[in-house]
């Protein structure tokens, strides 16, 4: 769900925080008016304030806090930064590394769902788990750190969903993540939401634990900490965002040293999910609270009579009910260095910061090659957090003739430029990091007729391409490239062909993409006449009228949805594929998608033959097999263009179906099953595999 969700009616039980004892009840006894901030300590020092251990250097990606601490035999929190850096797309390789004995770097790529639901992964010693960029999520279960496991590090993913129905559920033990003994411990900016249990259980004398730049939201039972009757635990908590979560923000049960700073609690009038109380110390628990902003929270602070509470710097805005604090704790400076942000900053601090990174961290115990892999990416956004605010400013910044790949991360938004990758920088991504590929757009209105600024004449159809990709090894994965010229309001100019994507080279990869136009849309080149150009286009959406899918490359369409879009004046009437494809080459192929739109029936056809320049010599081909063609493809799919009769070269289809499919024909040339067999995307490219 996300931020703006409402959490639909759930079953409200009585608040808890252990699993078998100890009902909470939080009576209102204390109101804390608007903007009330509380700027001296309501306690002293005690006496147990000997430091353990040097501080260790800080940093965003250098574990801080009680992590940070030397103890139990373990220097510091630096996970798997001695092993080897793996990259996982699957569940069976998450387990695989999370589970070894060796230490290693995890890098988790892609969106993986645990089964059975609920599921936690039993992660070893020594071990990093990191989403990369905001791609890193696992749904539907969560980690399990057992008794002594340590030097654990899990930073930047997101961890949803494996909630079962019932709200105060009593039955399902899903966490995100759950600690039983474990010490040395990182979290550090992740997305946790939406379980069936806790966001973060940390239970049976779990310590040197941080929690740090978290988001935590839309659940129940968020973060408990305790299930003992020790009082040995050491835990830091800092820069997180609870977000309307009902209790437990955290709950702290006989923790030695609990240091609470800059986190940000907030209960968002009007919705479903109302907050019980937030940060609770109870048993013996000794907790310092600083310079956090609490809003709109019922029982901001409460504590029980065991427990101690030192407050200072914290600000309570819109807050209702318990507002508590008493007894001597500790100083958290003996043990190690921290800086602590106004506490009026934390609310716009904490929502720009909290929460999985656009780029993949460079975190503490990375391996030198994953530093490295982390230095490749640029980070694109309208806000300051972001390294560059265009794409092409990020583009220019990759040196010449770079030799790995650079990811240009882009976070959602509108980009209105134009943008070109040069053929002296090949092995460039452009990320999107939205949840959808709809929340980050690059758009730009040039046309072929479109004068230019310069006075040197217009741009030509190539010219007009709102992203030219002119380098070899080129991907483009989750966002939309568009060009909105509109052609209605410009029929004064003589070129109304309008390119939203220009790829002119080899091994170009789109995946998952939007790609959206009119005529010309998308122009699937090579760099000259001579040279082989490939280019797979998977799970993707391609829109647009006329010769939308267009040029002389080495192409494959699959599993992708193929948008038939009316005329600017409302007429129905196009050409899917214009191929211009040499005679010793693969032209287009579609396979495995879908070809719809809402335009008339029997309106468009499948292709035509693109004889470029009047070249004779040319033999375009497109082939569409296994697909669903809706009623508005002809029943006579292949057209001539350019005096050029189509007959004379290479169009047929394969087992497509929907109403727009239909025999075969002489006018309607089918594949044999031998030819088929020939015509998969595979051997289609050359045994060119295409890969992340």
């Amino acid at each position: 769900m996300s931020e703006s969700s409402e959490v639909k009616q759930h079953e409200r039980g009585t608040a808890r925080h252990r699993k078998r004892r100890l009902r909470v009840g939080v009576p209102v006894a204390m109101a804390a008016a608007a903007g009330l901030t509380y700027g001296t300590a309501f306690g002293i020092f005690g006496e147990e304030t000997q430091p353990r251990a040097a501080a260790a250097t800080l940093s965003q990606d250098v574990a801080d806090g009680f992590a940070s601490v030397d103890a139990l035999g373990q220097n510091g929190t630096y996970g798997g930064r001695d092993g080897k850096t793996v990259t996982v797309k699957t569940l069976a390789d998450l387990e695989k590394y999370a589970t070894a004995a060796d230490p290693y770097v995890i890098v988790v790529a892609a969106t993986i769902t645990m089964d059975p639901k609920g599921k936690e992964i039993k992660v070893a010693s020594d071990k990093t788990i990191v989403g990369s960029g905001t791609s890193g999520q696992i749904v539907g279960g969560g980690f399990f750190l057992g008794q002594g496991v340590h030097n654990v590090i899990i930073r930047n993913l997101t961890i949803r969903d494996s909630y079962a129905g019932t709200w105060n559920d009593k039955e399902h033990d899903f966490d995100a993540v759950q600690m039983d003994g474990a010490h040395h411990v990182w979290i550090d900016h992740n997305d946790l939401r939406h379980m069936a249990d806790g966001l973060i259980d940390s239970r049976k004398d779990t310590t040197y634990l941080t929690v740090s730049w978290n988001k935590l939201s839309d659940n129940n039972k968020t973060f408990g900490i305790g299930w003992t009757e020790n009082t040995t635990a050491d835990i830091t908590i800092h820069h997180n965002w609870f977000r309307e979560t009902e209790q437990r923000n955290p709950s702290t049960d006989n923790v030695a040293h609990a240091h609470l700073y800059n986190n940000y609690l907030q209960d968002v009038a009007g919705t479903e999910i109302k907050s019980s109380y937030g940060n609770y110390a109870r048993g013996n628990t000794k907790m310092v609270l600083e310079n956090s902003y609490f809003e709109g929270m019922r029982n901001p602070v409460t504590k029980d009579s065991t427990a101690s509470i030192v407050q200072r710097g914290n600000v309570f805005a819109g807050t209702s009910g318990r507002n508590e604090s008493g007894g001597t704790a500790f100083d958290p400076k003996s043990f190690y260095g921290y800086t602590l942000d106004k506490a009026a900053d934390v609310p716009s601090k904490v929502k720009a910061g909290a929460g999985p990174r656009t780029t993949t961290p460079a975190a503490a115990g990375t391996t030198a090659a994953a530093a490295a892999a982390a230095a490749s990416t640029l980070t694109v956004g309208k806000n300051g957090n972001a390294q560059y605010k265009t794409v092409q400013s990020a583009i220019n910044a990759v040196p010449a003739n770079n030799p790995s790949r650079v990811t240009v991360s882009i976070a959602p938004g509108t980009y209105r430029e134009t943008v070109k990758i040069p053929s002296t920088k090949p092995h460039i991504t452009l990320q999107g990091t939205g949840g959808s590929r709809k929340d980050t757009v690059i758009v730009y209105d040039n046309a072929a007729g479109t004068p230019k600024p310069d006075g040197s004449g217009t741009y030509g159809t190539s010219g007009s391409a709102t992203v030219a990709a002119e380098a070899d090894d080129f991907q483009a994965r989750n966002l939309t490239i568009s060009n909105d010229f509109d052609e209605k309001a410009n029929q004064n100019l003589s070129g109304h062909q309008a390119v939203a994507l220009r790829t002119a080279a080899d091994k170009m990869f789109l995946d998952g993409v939007i790609v959206e136009g009119d005529q010309d849309t998308l122009l699937l080149d090579t760099a000259s006449k001579t040279k082989l150009g490939r280019a797979y286009i998977r799970d993707s959406s391609i829109i647009g009228n006329t010769d939308f899918i267009f040029g002389r490359a080495t192409a494959v369409v699959d599993r992708s949805v193929i948008t038939l879009k009316k005329r600017w004046d409302g007429t129905s009437q196009g050409y899917v594929t214009a191929p211009s494809t040499a005679p010793d080459r693969k032209g287009f192929l579609i396979t495995n998608s879908t070809v719809n739109g809402d335009v008339s029936a029997r309106s468009f056809y499948l292709g035509r033959n693109w004889h470029a320049g009047g070249d004779a010599t040319l033999d375009p081909q497109t082939t569409v097999r296994n697909t669903s063609l809706s009623g508005a493809i002809k029943t006579t799919p292949w057209t001539d263009m350019g005096g050029f009769p189509w007959k004379d070269d290479r169009f047929a289809e394969y087992k497509n179906t929907g109403t727009g499919a239909g025999p075969a024909s002489t006018d309607r040339p089918h594949l044999t099953d031998a030819q088929a067999a020939t015509q998969e995307p595979t051997p289609w490219l050359d045994n060119w595999t295409p890969t992340p």
